[in-house]
Order: C-alpha cells, then structure tokens, then sequence
C-alpha cells in the first residue's frame, strides 16, 4: 500500500466518522465497536 492510498482512506474513514457524528447522532463508532467485538468472539469459536 502507497502512501497515498493510506492517506486517502484515512481521509475517507475519518470523513465518514465526521459525517455520522454530525448528522446521524454519533452511532457509527459504538456500531462499528459492537461488530468488531462480535467477530472476535466468532474467531475465538476457532481457536
């Protein structure tokens, strides 16, 4: 990965991050957490 392809997805997760803070009421993180969280726990079932 290039620098500037990292730099553009920074700008575009960050962006997205502003946006949702904004004007869809800050959901996206804890949404974002929760999944995370979840697929752990499915790799974890792997182990």
């Amino acid at each position: 990965m290039t620098n500037q392809i990292a730099i553009a997805l920074l700008i575009l997760i960050a962006a997205a991050f502003v946006v949702d803070q904004v004007w869809l009421d800050g959901a996206l993180p804890l949404m974002a957490a929760r999944t995370i969280d979840q697929f752990i726990e499915y790799l974890s079932f792997w182990r």
